[in-house]
């Protein structure tokens, strides 16, 4: 193109001069000539000179912001879906047009979302999961039910090449390691993918997370690109975007990935809300001396989904109810509805010892029948031709839903308030339960690439504001969010108090004043821009958003800040402060 470029300049000039009707062959005219092609050289060389630094900042860019020649691909890819769908989407909230086109929208996009997703994978895979958790109580039902799949569903790598991967990390054969490495993957996400082994040293059940390869480079890309789009349609969001683009450029190392998870889990185990069956939650031990940048071993955590568990749950006891998804007409969330209309304890679902009651008093009922079961068995049911009963197992008692919502906030509240070390991304998929068969359930906590730690200082500031937010203590929030380091370009008292809430502790549509809960936020942010979020508190923010996420699906809404006000409160206590 540069060649080209001189060429035609070139060109140019010849043809400019063959047809002036004042040239001559005279000195005069040689010298003028000369001028002129002077003239012309120059202006070829700055022609040249500005296309080369045009296209060297151009490549620059593209490397820099987008990923290279792969990730410009993928960006117009991106911007040829999202560009016209948030227009559409912009063009509806102006009309405010009706329910039923509401709906065929998302159905629509939700698909053609979906459908981009699988095709580009990467960080978008991320972005899809955020649908489906509900992140900010942000997304209709129809958006998580169609992304529900990138929970544990996403495309997984063939074995030749899990294979190539992990005998190039370890330089040996993959059975020197493993006696058994199971070539189906038990689970894919954006990043990597998992497979079940048996290690070759002592006979231990492990999972084996191996990295996709060319997915740093490929992640680097698209969150860049979505930050774009996001400094122009959603500015509210650069901010987080910023610490969540730095948070997940730690995932692409599974050395540290692994010490991450072996700090949490001791810290954990040494509170006592990690470790056996009797605890809170369980853990994986990592195996460090088998982790690799580009692979992670750990031990294996037997259990299902925490949505898989609850949805299996809720059709068991609507089953028991003589209730059916098909009376429903396929509808999962009238399905839910009723569910906790069948309970007669509010639109919020059971309270905890709502739940534990109703399950003693099933279990009561339930070994009942099988006294009674045993009595038949062992007599008519001797009987030739004779058909013997089942026996109830524990596992046809309720799942006390509330308790697991209890136990998370739980559980991330003291990793964040009191050890200062806390997983990130506790999104559902990254959520197991276990000991379901056996009657106890426990939650098993997995992925911990993005671990995040804030000092001492930091943690005492948060401790004050989620205590302001649990007493609503305005000017108590006020202050924290001062001491944390939050610019506007008003220092609007009413706003900061409203963003705390939002940000930390609780979204409903009294607090949103009905709107959603993005039209909320640009709002807020138009009538007082943010100029600086607290970085260290914007991972602490998604923490409380995404398992408020989970207690909307599960009609277990709470208050983050008063959920963990007292553990806010013994730590301000042990330092004095109160």
């Amino acid at each position: 193109m540069l060649a080209l470029r001189i060429r035609a300049a070139s060109m140019g000039h010849r043809a400019l001069k063959q047809r002036c009707p004042f040239s001559t062959s005279s000195p005069s005219s040689s010298s003028s000539s000369n001028r002129g092609g002077g003239r012309a050289r120059n202006i070829a060389l700055g022609l040249a000179s500005g296309t080369i630094l045009t296209t060297a900042a151009a490549i620059t860019y593209i490397n820099n912001h987008v990923g290279g020649s792969d990730g410009l691909v993928r960006t117009v890819s991106f911007y040829s879906l999202a560009i016209p769908k948030y227009i559409q989407y912009r063009a509806h909230m102006i009309m405010q047009s009706p329910d039923e086109v509401w709906d065929e929208l998302h159905e629509e996009t939700s698909k053609a979302g979906l459908d981009k997703i699988m095709e580009l994978q990467g960080f978008y895979v991320k972005s899809g999961q955020m649908a489906a958790a509900n992140i900010g109580n942000a997304f209709p039902k129809i958006w998580q039910d169609t992304m529900s799949v990138l929970q544990d569903e996403c495309p997984s790598e063939p074995f030749e090449v899990v294979k190539s991967i992990v005998e190039s990390e370890y330089g040996c054969d993959l059975h020197d390691v493993f006696e058994t490495f199971e070539e189906t993957p038990i689970g894919a996400a954006s990043i990597g993918q998992v497979h079940r082994a048996t290690l070759k040293r002592d006979g231990s059940k492990v999972v084996v997370k191996v990295m996709y390869p060319g997915v740093e480079n490929t992640f680097r890309g698209d969150v860049r690109t979505i930050k774009m789009f996001c400094e122009v349609a959603q500015p509210v969001h650069v901010a987080p975007l910023i610490e969540i683009e730095k948070q997940f450029m730690t995932e692409f190392d599974y050395v540290l990935e692994s010490q991450q998870l072996d700090k949490v889990r001791k810290n954990m185990m040494a509170a006592e809300i990690a470790g056996d069956a009797s605890k809170l939650c369980a853990i994986p031990k990592p195996h460090l001396d088998l982790c690799t940048k580009r692979i992670l071993v750990m031990d294996e955590l037997n259990g299902n989904k925490l949505v898989t568990e609850l949805k299996n749950d809720m059709n068991r006891q609507m089953e028991r109810m003589n209730h059916s998804l098909e009376k429903f007409g396929g509808d999962e969330e009238e399905m839910q509805k009723s569910f906790t209309k069948e309970f007669a304890l509010g639109e919020n679902g059971p309270t905890s010892d709502q739940y534990e009651t109703l399950i003693k008093l099933l279990d009561a009922k339930r070994r009942a029948v099988n006294a009674y079961a045993a009595l038949y068995n062992y007599s008519v049911g001797l009987l030739p031709g004779t058909k013997r009963k089942e026996y109830q197992g524990k596992s046809s008692l309720p799942i006390n839903h509330a308790k697991l919502i209890d136990d998370l906030l739980h559980i991330h509240g003291h990793q964040v308030l009191v050890d200062g070390v806390f997983n990130g991304d506790p999104h559902p998929g990254n959520i197991l339960l276990l000991g379901v068969e056996e009657g106890k359930p426990q939650l098993g906590l997995i992925d911990y690439g993005q671990v995040k730690t804030i000092s001492k200082e930091e943690r005492l500031v948060f401790c004050r504001l989620i205590l302001a937010l649990a007493d609503d203590d305005k000017d108590g929030v006020v202050k924290a969010l001062k001491e944390a380091g939050y610019k506007s370009q008003k220092m609007d008292e009413d706003i900061m108090y409203t963003y705390a809430r939002v940000a930390y502790d609780e979204d409903n549509e009294t607090l949103t004043q009905g709107k959603h809960i993005q039209l909320f936020m640009e709002e807020l942010h138009d009538s007082d821009p943010v100029e600086h979020l607290p970085q260290q508190y914007i991972l602490a923010s998604r923490v409380s958003i995404l398992l408020r996420g989970l207690g909307h699906a599960v009609h277990q809404s709470r208050s983050v800040a008063k959920a963990w006000r007292p553990i806010a409160e013994k730590v301000l206590r042990e330092e004095g402060e109160l």
